[in-house]
């Protein structure tokens, strides 16, 4: 394959997933990891791409240009289609009057805009969600206190953290960066430790992932995939990774079109 080619590929791979770990990477181009990475520095310099632990996350010619890169609105185009359905499906999950926690990110975006007009107690750290409820009278809203954090919208920190501490909900819905080797992954600490406190604060975690989460590997370890109660996916999951999340002890309900499936 001439590298023209094959970093054509590479360009396409990533800006259809968002993010890939290298062995991967490496295994769908047919070449080794020392070829990747040097096609992956070249993105690199040309501010196309960012390094992460054992992967790369695209940002794409927005970011070269001078966008922000992880722009909460730069991802809300990624597989827009695939977290519409997932989120029509986690919908099933509310009951009207009940208390939800929603973690900030663009799947969990979608899911909160399905709850529109529904009668809850909803707490969230995302400025984009809790924007989302503004003028709805049938919402009891409630936004963390905390520090900022602008590439998310997100409120984190201690404040943050202290806050949470005070909050007892029924069911938390959350997302992460990646799904590798049986653990979810995030791309911050400040991230990772925010999501901890509200997990602890939940009776049921709920997990909001399209099927280009697994496989991916991100900064900060946020805990096994068997302390998630229930997975919600789309029909992208192969049947390695279903077993994979149903083995953990998690309920998997897979998003289709029209319906959902559970497992």
């Amino acid at each position: 394959m001439l590298i023209a080619e094959r970093q054509s590929r590479l360009k396409q791979l990533l800006g259809q997933r968002g993010m890939a770990d290298l062995d991967t990477i490496a295994a769908e181009l047919g070449v080794s990891q020392s070829t990747v990475r040097r096609d992956i520095e070249m993105l690199q310099q040309a501010g196309l791409v960012e390094r992460t632990h054992g992967g790369v996350i695209w940002i794409g010619e927005r970011a070269a240009n001078g966008a922000r890169p992880y722009a909460f609105d730069q991802r809300m185009s990624y597989h827009v289609g695939i977290k519409r359905q997932i989120a029509r499906a986690a919908r099933q999950l509310v009951q009207p009057g009940q208390t939800v926690l929603i973690d900030g990110g663009t799947t969990t975006f979608y899911f909160a805009q399905q709850l529109l007009g529904i009668t809850l107690q909803l707490v969230t750290n995302s400025l984009p969600i809790a924007n989302l409820f503004l003028n709805d009278e049938n919402v009891e809203l409630v936004l963390t206190v905390g520090l900022m954090y602008p590439r998310y919208g997100v409120l984190l920190g201690p404040m943050a953290e202290e806050a949470l501490a005070e909050i007892h909900t029924k069911t938390l819905f959350l997302s992460v960066a990646g799904i590798h080797d049986g653990s979810l992954y995030n791309q911050n600490v400040l991230l990772v430790q925010s999501e901890l406190r509200m997990m602890a604060q939940a009776q049921e975690v709920v997990l909001l992932a399209d099927s280009g989460k697994f496989g991916q590997q991100a900064l900060s370890r946020l805990c096994p995939l068997g302390e998630i109660d229930i997975v919600v996916s789309d029909p992208g999951l192969t049947p390695e990774q279903r077993e994979q999340v149903t083995s953990a002890g998690c309920q998997l309900i897979i998003a289709e079109d029209d319906a959902i499936t559970r497992e």
